[in-house]
């Protein structure tokens, strides 16, 4: 029988160098961030809050794909808190019912002015605010649940519609939903259960009844 011999050598043991990884740190996502925001901001800024986009499905489809990023972005965080509550300043949309206020305001012999979002999360408020300057007013109050760490769900309640010395008021209609997407310091990012999108600022100014 044939008898195999195995003799044994000193064990060394085997150094793996770590492969080299990247690195993602806050610098690099604040610069994603701001990238993608200015991106977003250049491509709205001569659209007329939306108005010129109507025609325009090219423009309206990098728009959305603009906002598609700045959702990437903002999809781990939570926008439904206290950073919610503001009055928001319209700088860009799809909602047809707001454009049309917009855009019609003067066959009425009037222009529209600053069109605002006004929430206040401990409240439960929503109002949804289209100006007329100096004293018109058309205003839609809700109020509003958070749903989840980005969804809040709202009810409309009653609407104005006001001027200097005159009020009328009109009954609610509706209810919905809206996703703020992306919320910093100086903008909100927004899409609604109609589908339609949503770009605010921060206005530099408290809005009140």
């Amino acid at each position: 029988m044939a008898t195999c011999l195995l003799l044994s050598a000193p064990f060394k043991p085997t150094t793996i160098s770590p492969k080299p990884t990247s690195k993602i740190t806050c610098s690099s996502i604040t610069t994603q961030s701001r990238s993608a925001k200015q991106h977003l901001l250049a491509l709205i800024s001569d659209q007329d809050r939306g108005l010129r986009t109507q025609n325009d499905p090219i423009k309206r489809s990098s728009i959305i794909q603009a906002i598609g990023a700045m959702a990437e972005l903002g999809k781990d965080t939570f926008t439904t808190d206290d950073s919610l509550s503001a009055t928001w300043r319209l700088l860009w949309t799809t909602e047809k019912e707001q454009l049309f206020i917009i855009e019609k305001a003067p066959l009425f012999g009037t222009q529209a002015g600053d069109v605002l979002q006004v929430i206040d999360v401990e409240k439960k408020t929503l109002n949804n605010v289209i100006t007329f300057p100096p004293d018109g007013v058309f205003f839609v109050r809700s109020i509003i649940e958070v749903a989840s760490s980005q969804r809040v769900n709202f009810r409309f309640t009653s609407a104005v519609l006001r001027g200097k010395n005159w009020e009328i008021p009109l009954p609610p209609f509706g209810q919905g939903w809206f996703e703020s997407v992306y919320v910093d310091e100086e903008i909100r990012v927004v899409k609604d259960i109609r589908g339609d999108y949503l770009v605010v600022e921060k206005a530099p100014y408290v809005w009140k009844e």
